[in-house]
């Protein structure tokens, strides 16, 4: 079960205490608020996301309107741990920039695992437009390219700060996918051989020819051992349970022993440049 669904499952054991304290069963308080029958049992076994309104409701219909503040900030939370792309990204790409540079702000250790794509802290100012622009046409984000592009290079200042370290684990693969034309992919690519000399950078490559004990299923971010950052298709999820976090971090040491580094990275750089480029 994941950090979300056990969030929402928290939430839902409270508000079946509040209704059974106020000594009502299920279809009384659906009655009395004229909601399908079977919506108090989806949101008391975690199956259904209640509202402010349903939880505002709820808690007055079982005589504690004291705790509506206390529930709905328990919401909050819980939404806070799965935001669909298409809500986040109606406020613009520029603010889930922004949301990301205050996570890095307040880590001191970051690692990123990639199967597919050159992490945003190391991305060229080209290669960022190009992945940044599918949020507008597959999420309907909010027409601010430009700014959102200025955005990641500038959370990338924090690659400089002392006392900070990043590790990036990457699939060679990433130094190959045609996510955009092969001149923009060239300049990432000097770019990312450049990367891997900066004193705050453990940067690593993962061979083709190299087994995966672990399957690369999709990239993520762990911040401070504390809490973990996944993308799916349509949303970001923020994972924060213990075993969880040990999972991803299980799961980084062990794609990241596949790795090589250093010279035996670049060399990988450089043979992905060579096919772009051949002399």
């Amino acid at each position: 079960m994941s950090t979300y669904e056990r969030a929402r499952d928290a939430l839902g054991l409270r508000l079946r205490e509040l209704r059974r304290d106020a000594r009502l069963n299920g279809q009384q308080l659906a009655e009395a608020h004229g909601w399908h029958r079977t919506k108090v049992y989806k949101i008391e076994s975690g199956k259904q996301t209640p509202s402010d309104a349903d939880i505002e409701a709820w808690a007055t219909t079982c005589g504690a309107p004291e705790q509506v503040p206390e529930l709905i900030a328990a919401l909050r939370s819980l939404e806070g741990m799965y935001v669909e792309f298409r809500r986040m990204f109606r406020r613009g790409m520029v603010a889930q920039q922004q949301t990301f540079a205050e996570a890095e702000a307040e880590a001191q250790v970051i690692r990123n695992f990639e199967s597919c794509f050159v992490p945003g802290l190391l991305q060229t100012p080209e290669y960022s437009a190009y992945r940044l622009r599918e949020a507008i046409t597959s999420d309907e984000a909010h027409d601010d390219l430009a700014a959102a592009v200025a955005a990641r290079m500038a959370r990338q200042q924090i690659l400089y700060a002392s006392g900070r370290r990043f590790h990036f684990v990457m699939t060679e693969a990433v130094l190959r996918l045609r996510l955009c034309p092969p001149d923009v992919l060239a300049g990432q690519l000097e770019k990312l051989a450049i990367a891997s000399t900066l004193r705050t950078v453990h940067l690593g490559v993962i061979p083709f020819e190299k087994v995966y004990p672990v399957a690369p299923v999709h990239g993520f971010w762990i911040f401070d051992d504390r809490w973990v950052s996944v993308e799916t298709l349509t949303a970001a999820l923020t994972i924060s349970q213990p075993s969880e976090v040990a999972t991803y971090l299980t799961s980084f040491a062990t794609l990241a022993g596949l790795a090589v580094y250093g010279s035996e990275a670049r060399n990988l750089i450089e043979s992905a440049l060579r096919v772009l480029a051949p002399d």
